[in-house]
Parts: C-alpha cells; structure tokens; sequence
C-alpha cells in the first residue's frame, strides 16, 4: 500500500471517529436536558420541543456524515483511478554479460581454419569470408560455441542445447550472484533467442533448472533479431505496470550453432563471419524500495516496425538457399532499410529527450544527408548523428572484443561505458538496436547513482578493459 493510500484512509478514519463522538455527545447533552426540563416542571410540556430539536440536529449529523462518505468515495475513487493510470517507476537494478570460458575463444585465423575443416565452402567463399571478418573490426579473442568450435565441428541438435543452456545459465549464476536477489523471488521471465526455438521452451528449461515458483510469468520470444532484447525490456515494462511488488528478469541470448550456414550464398555468409557467442541477463523491478540500489530508472521506450513495406520484410530472411540449405539472407537494400527505420525511430524519440535547438539541428541533418550506406553501419551512424570517436568507442571495442551477439550486443556495450567510469548520477543513457522485420528499437534510461570506474568488475570487461581502446582496422 503506497503512502497516498495510507493517507486517505487514515483521514477516513479520524473523520468517521470524530462524527460518531460529536452525535454521542449531542444526544447526550439533549437527553440530560429533556430530563432536566421534565423534572423542574413536573411534566411533559417542553418534550415534543426537545424531540423535535434532538431529530434534526441528529438528521444535520446524518446528513454531514453522508457528505462526508460522498467525499470519501470520491477521494477513493480518484485515488484509485490516479494509481491505475499513474505509470509505476521501472528499475534497472542491475545485470551482467555472460562471458565464456577461455577455451573457445578463436582468433580470426582460428575462424577461418574451422571454416575450411568443415569441407563445405569453395575458394571463392573461403576468400569472401576472410576479407569480409578482416574488415569487420573483429578482433582475435571473440568466442565461438562448443559445438562449432569442436574438431571436427558438430552441428545438431545436442549442441544447439548445450549452448543455450550453457549462455542462459552462465549469465543468469552471474546475475543473481551480483544482485542477491533469490531465484524463487522472480515474478516475470523473459527469454529472446531468434534462431533456436525448442519445446520445451527455453524459458520452461530455466524455470526447471532454478526451480522457481509455480505462478511465474513466462514468456518466450523468437524470430525477432538484435532488436528483440529492447522488445523484451518493453514487455516487461507493461507487465510491471500492473503486477506490483515485482522483479522481472529478462534474458537476452543468440544461438550460433543453429545459425551457423554451410553454404556457399554470400548474402548468407555474413552471420557466420561477425557473430559470435553471448548473452546477457538483466533484472528489473517496480518496488519502491529498489530505488536506492538500482542503477538506472526506465524514462522512454520507443518501437518502430516497418514490416509492412516489403523491402523493410525481405532485408532480412531465414531461408533456403539453392541447394536447400539453410541460412539468414541479408539483401542489398539493408542499409537503406535501416536508415529509414532509424530516421523513423530518432524523430520520434527526439522531441522526448533533446533540446529545441538540437532537434532543429537533427532535422536538418537528416534532410541533408541520406543515414546509413557490422562496421560499415558504425561509420555512417557517426556520420549522421555527429558523434564523436569517443562516442563510437563502446561500439566499436564491444564489436572488436566480443563480436556482435545480436540482442545483448548493447549490453556488452554499456557493461564498457560503466568499466571506463563513464556513468553519472543524472545521465542519460540511450540504446538503440536494429532487427529483422525490419524494426528499430529505443530505450532510454536515466542513471540513478555514479558508477565508479571497474563498477562492473567480475563481469565480461573485468580482464581487459585496461586494454582498451585499442585502434581498429576496418574497411
């Protein structure tokens, strides 16, 4: 119960106490006085009088207390009406990037030697694939999952299980380590993963594996790409505005194994060359209490969907090539795609969160210049938005140490701003994704305290960030 309520219904009750004593009172006094009055004139000649006085003085109090239940009502009512419409504050409390184990991590000429065990790629395919990871910004310690990773590499269905499990549960350990919150106090859970979608579900595999309580909230997302973490931080935003008193944990992973292609398609080749291995679980929560300790406060999220323009729906396709081989297509028109669901996405975020004159100046930019032509869509995001080197670098060293992990890429990404001391009180924090569909995502967050530099030691960056930035060479 919020401290509103507390309040108007303590004044309910010091009200109806107050007009029940005031009518003992008066009856008391009324009847002292009819019985004073019959004894001094020995008689019954003044009684009709004080009856008559005593009924309407006691219909004056009946009518104040209906008055004041009127007035009670209404304030119940209003009350009532403001806290359903009123938006409950989300928090971040916390979360952390799942970070595998130094075993699998392969290096560029590492990638390229698995390639070629597996038997399936031509010369020219060999030759596409090496210049395009050489110039992607990937750097030599990415990770790749057990299964790929094996000698010879072994594709199925065990090891596609044994990844998930192996991503969920790792960052999940991590999660509710870092955060001491029970896994049997989880209200609402939340799994994304586009290309690996078992039955039982991946949420129902982790409900088993913590035991966790039977009322949970489950829900399981699939087919919706990199944009489909910022999604699923949108669900549980809905979900947490009307259960109260809750924590909502939301993992945000991509299977490599069922993804990997063996074909020879070029326009399908491009997921094998930059994505790598990586999750990341974050908890959330609408408990007033949860404020002092939580890293950031929920202020804007904003959803933009083009799958109804055909281009925008085929950039991106799961499909068979022509030997009937599976694999995601990326069609010429990407970038176009992506830059017109990102002008969609920014100009509507932008009168929330920027100042008129850089609204002005945004509008400006985009007229003038055509956004957008995994490095090459950096380049003309910084272009477009003005951003500085600076401003790039957790994209960049994120892309370059862990390769792009689809939706939990931007949490690698903030995991970096906050181990470089780049977080303070009152910043806001911006993420954006681009999905399949095609969709563009953003979330705002206001950061609630300074995170110290290393604030998130123990966690993926917390052996390397020393290191970086380093220069990256991309084409």
């Amino acid at each position: 119960m919020n401290s509103f309520t507390q309040l108007q219904l303590t004044f309910d009750l010091i009200m109806t106490q107050l007009t029940i004593k005031l009518h003992q009172k008066v009856t008391s006094f009324l009847l002292d006085l009819e019985l004073k009055y019959i004894k001094l004139s020995h008689g019954y000649s003044l009684l009709l009088p004080l009856a008559l006085i005593h009924l309407t003085l006691t219909l004056t109090l009946l009518h104040f207390r209906l008055h004041h239940l009127w007035i009670t009502t209404t304030l119940l009512i209003v009350s009532r009406v403001y806290l359903a419409k009123r938006s409950r504050p989300i928090y971040l409390v916390d979360f952390t990037c799942f970070k595998p184990d130094d075993r699998l991590k392969r290096s560029t000429q590492g990638i390229m030697e698995m390639s070629q065990n597996l038997g399936v790629f031509n010369q020219d395919t060999m030759h596409f694939q090496e210049r395009v990871i050489a110039g992607s910004g990937l750097g030599d310690q990415t990770y790749v999952p057990p299964g790929p990773a094996a000698q010879p590499s072994v594709l199925n269905w065990e090891t596609n299980l044994a990844e998930a499990k192996l991503v969920m549960y790792g960052a999940l350990d991590s999660l509710f380590q870092k955060t001491g919150v029970p896994p049997q106090d989880i209200g609402i859970l939340i799994v994304n993963c586009s290309g690996f979608n078992p039955n039982p579900s991946l949420t129902a595999m982790v409900v088993n594996h913590y035991k966790l309580k039977p009322e949970i909230l489950t829900y399981n997302m699939s087919g919706m790409g990199c944009s489909a973490g910022l999604i699923s931080i949108d669900l549980a935003q809905t979900l947490l505005h009307t259960h109260p008193d809750m924590y909502a944990v939301v993992l945000s992973i991509e299977t490599m194994t069922p993804l990997w292609y063996l074909g020879n398609d070029r326009s399908m080749l491009l997921g094998n060359c930059i994505f790598r291995m990586g999750g990341a679980a974050i908890i959330l929560s609408n408990k007033s209490h949860d404020r002092a300790r939580s890293k950031y406060e929920l202020v804007h999220m904003i959803r933009t969907n083009k799958a109804s323009e055909d281009k925008s729906y085929n950039s991106v396709q799961q499909r068979e090539d022509d030997k009937g081989i599976i694999g995601v297509s990326l069609s010429r028109d990407l970038m176009t795609v992506a830059g017109d669901a990102l002008k969609t996405n920014i100009t509507t975020l932008g009168p929330l969160v920027l100042p008129f004159s850089e609204q002005l100046f945004f509008f400006i930019t985009l007229v003038k210049k055509k956004i957008l032509k995994m490095n090459a869509v950096l380049n003309e995001v910084q272009k477009s938005l003005n951003l500085t080197d600076r401003d790039m670098e957790p994209s960049r060293m994120t892309l370059h140490r862990f390769g792009n992990t689809s939706s939990s890429s931007y949490w690698y990404e903030l995991g970096y701003v906050e181990a470089k001391g780049r977080v303070s009180k009152g910043d806001r924090v911006w993420q954006i994704a681009f999905g399949s569909g095609f969709k563009c995502n953003s979330v705002v967050w206001r950061a609630l305290k300074t995170i110290p530099p290393g604030g998130c030691m123990g966690e993926a960056w917390s052996d390397c960030i020393d290191r970086y930035p380093v220069k990256v060479q991309v084409d």
